[in-house]
């Protein structure tokens, strides 16, 4: 196998055909030899992947978005998970282009090797001019579909251990229970409201009474519509 050096030398070791098998020996082995997510790594024939849905409420359909990751130096002290394509699929055919477009520049990130964590606070970072949400069931805000697809990709990223989480037990107990205590307000405040449970919030009024009536978003509290 030919091996492409493109840093100085500055040393070497000679090993004979027995030493190869020493596991000592192997242990030490070259930086170089160590691999890395880069353009070069061929796809393999098969991926694990991880899918994870989202209901947005701004959207009729929900959002399955699907990471693949490949896994690096398989067996070695130096074994690493890292994502190599991410697929998003909806019903919903007014979200294509850009969807098509996000899946292709996020897959060749990935690819491209080096931190990809970068894509996590730019996607997260991503407003919606039309106003965000509250993501159902959590009450976490959310301020776009691209900004909650950020945060599929973080958690995701953290679960393979590319982000480090760096909450104590402490602060997670303490975070859990937080967000218990908002999901079970967020129930309460969908029974008691007077508008659907689903609905979205209005960029006029600030109420959650958007829904879709007869194709079109309206509000059932002050009436905007992007209808006229």
């Amino acid at each position: 196998m030919d091996i492409k050096i493109d840093k100085k030398i500055v040393g070497f070791k000679v090993v004979n055909d027995a030493q190869k098998s020493d596991p000592e020996i192997n242990a030490e082995k070259p930086e170089y030899l160590v691999q890395k997510m880069n353009e070069t790594v061929s796809r393999p024939e098969v991926l694990m992947g991880t899918t994870y849905k989202i209901k947005p409420p701004v959207s009729e359909h929900a959002f399955y978005i699907t990471i693949n990751d490949v896994l690096l130096n398989e067996g070695t002290e130096h074994e690493q998970t890292h994502p190599y394509e991410v697929f998003i699929n909806s019903k919903s055919m007014e979200h294509y282009s850009w969807v098509v477009a996000m899946t292709r520049v996020i897959s060749a990130v990935f690819r491209k090797g080096g931190d990809a964590t970068f894509l996590v606070e730019e996607l997260k970072a991503v407003f919606d001019p039309q106003g965000g949400y509250f993501k159902p069931g959590t009450g976490q805000y959310m301020p776009s579909i691209v900004a909650e697809i950020g945060f599929i990709i973080e958690k995701h990223m953290k679960r393979i251990g590319l982000i480090k989480d760096e909450t104590d037990e402490h602060q997670q107990r303490y975070l859990a229970e937080k967000k218990a205590q908002l999901k079970a307000t967020a129930e309460n405040e969908s029974t008691a409201s007077a508008f659907p449970a689903n609905a979205a919030m209005c960029p006029k009024c600030n109420q959650k009474a958007v829904i879709k009536m007869d194709g079109c978003l309206t509000c059932l509290n002050c009436g905007d519509s992007k209808c006229g």
